[in-house]
């Protein structure tokens, strides 16, 4: 297909999309502006109580952001006449009937909606059980048994994560979840069984009138274990994949609509649209590169030789934007993994070599004034090596100063608190990310690769602006005049 056939696919059409406020939505709606303005609407789902409120989270959390400098040059003047036109503010929420929608505003999108695409998620890695469950496993039904009522809807996609395979070895297919699947053969998972088992909890501790800090807390560990009791190591993995089962169970086939499930692997800042570099908060892998640049981390706990999984978040909203138009008014369920482990896979030990040229060469100046100066990090190459050099060079001096008298000592007391800054970074690091920095699969992307092949024309510029092939990627470039440098600039604080 032509890319400019794919471009005008977007043309005329009503658009409705959920968690607008998200690093990937962002992306995507300054895309669809900047590339495709002729959109007949664009429908943006926000979480707010009403909508004021919608449109001054849309001011200040999307088009506040720098992200759209180079819209905001392309039209000028004309950019707010633009989105008035093209961009609805619906104040809702996923994990509610109907997104929480009132009755008239339903009858339009029933009515109107062709595309409608799913980016609303909770990506923290431990959040609270009940919270992730409603969100990236409840949430999901509800916008695809929403989009059964849309009579124009040509494709129905969601965003989900490469890691609901857990910490699978070996080669990670692009296959689907059916309801009740495990990771570790544990049979008993059952979705409806674990919203009982949140309300049942959270009704145990309103009931012991729990403070809310202690709520949070339970529920943060109620999640942790369910998730680890059927295979997986956290509960956003988790939970994502439990919604994923239920997509899969609602697309039977009375269902004449596309489903296609995007499962991007580690998003990193923009490779080139619409300028390099741009992300939002710390990220992932970035939590390292925050810790070593500011010479918090003078170690990496993680196997060298492990393949990171990386992928720029425009190319993910590339490849979303072939797949609306691949698959449009096609009743099928297509998986892709989006991401660079096979076609152009890059080692951890490598992005260890990136921070440590990067902040020798460009060195992060303190709140002091004073230039960090990084060293060589000692590599841990197994858990249980971190663990030992934890104890060794944090836990055992932070054990003997807590014996002294340090409130005598103002030595004595900053090292005190500079130890424990540390440890408590340290510790937050392995315990969230071990199962990425230690993984031990790469992701299968032949349906991915068979799109690239699909949606490659012969005009170059065309290629160019919807391009998501890994292999176009130079990690070393990239890495030292990009992503670090839009690390630094983005989520770095004093």
């Amino acid at each position: 297909m032509e890319l400019c056939s794919i471009l005008h696919f977007l043309q005329n059409k009503t658009i409705l999309l959920t968690g607008a406020t998200g690093f990937l939505a962002k992306v995507l709606i300054e895309k669809i502006l900047r590339v495709q303005p002729e959109v007949k609407k664009l429908y943006l789902l926000l979480r707010a109580a009403d909508s004021v409120s919608a449109l001054h989270r849309f001011n200040t959390e999307v088009m506040g952001k720098e992200l759209f400098k180079v819209v905001k040059e392309k039209y000028g003047a004309n950019l707010n006449s633009l989105i008035q036109e093209k961009v609805t503010l619906l104040a809702g929420d996923i994990t509610r009937h109907n997104l929480g929608l009132e009755s008239s505003t339903l009858e339009e999108l029933f009515g109107q909606v062709d595309i409608l695409i799913n980016l609303a998620a909770s990506t923290d890695f431990d959040e609270r059980y009940d919270v992730a469950l409603g969100i990236n496993t409840i949430g999901p039904a509800n916008v695809f048994n929403f989009s059964k009522k849309c009579s124009k809807l040509r494709v129905f996609l969601h965003v989900s994560t490469a890691y609901v395979c857990g910490e699978k070895e070996g080669v990670v297919l692009e296959t689907p979840f059916k309801l009740g699947d495990t990771l570790n053969g544990t049979s008993g998972l059952n979705i409806d069984m674990e919203k009982a088992l949140v309300e049942e909890k959270l009704e145990e501790l309103r009931t012991t009138k729990a403070s809310e800090k202690h709520i949070t807390s339970a529920m943060r560990d109620l999640g942790i274990q369910r998730a680890r009791k059927y295979g997986w190591p956290n509960t956003y993995s988790f939970t994502k994949a439990m919604g994923e089962m239920l997509l899969g169970h609602l697309k039977d086939d009375k269902t004449p609509l596309a489903l296609v499930i995007i499962r991007p692997t580690i998003i990193t800042s923009t490779f080139k649209e619409p300028f390099p570099g741009w992300l939002e908060g710390v990220r992932n892998i970035d939590s390292f590169i925050v810790g070593y640049g500011k010479g918090k981390m003078t170690c990496f706990p993680g196997c060298p030789q492990s393949i990171v999984d990386l992928i720029p978040a425009d190319m993910v909203v590339n490849a979303m934007i072939v797949a609306m138009a691949a698959h449009a008014d096609e009743p099928i369920e297509m998986i892709y993994h989006v991401g660079s482990s096979i076609p152009n896979p890059v080692s951890y030990r490598c992005l260890q070599n990136y921070g440590h040229r990067f902040f020798t060469e460009r060195p992060w100046i303190n709140k002091d004034g004073k230039a960090v100066v990084v060293r060589k990090g000692i590599e841990l190459g197994t858990v249980a090596k971190v663990k030992r050099y934890m104890e060794l060079h944090y836990l055992i001096p932070l054990k003997i100063l807590s014996i002294v008298n340090i409130a005598s000592c103002q030595y004595f007391r900053g090292t005190y608190v500079d130890l424990a800054r540390k440890v408590k970074f340290l510790m937050r690091l392995v315990e969230l990310f071990s199962p990425y920095v230690f993984f031990k699969g790469v992701f299968d992307d032949t349906n991915t690769e068979r799109l690239r092949r699909w949606a490659t024309g012969e005009n170059e510029n065309e290629n160019e602006m919807l391009n998501f092939d890994p292999k176009s990627i130079n990690w070393d470039d990239y890495f030292m005049y990009t992503h670090i440098a839009g690390v630094v600039k983005y989520a770095f604080t004093r």
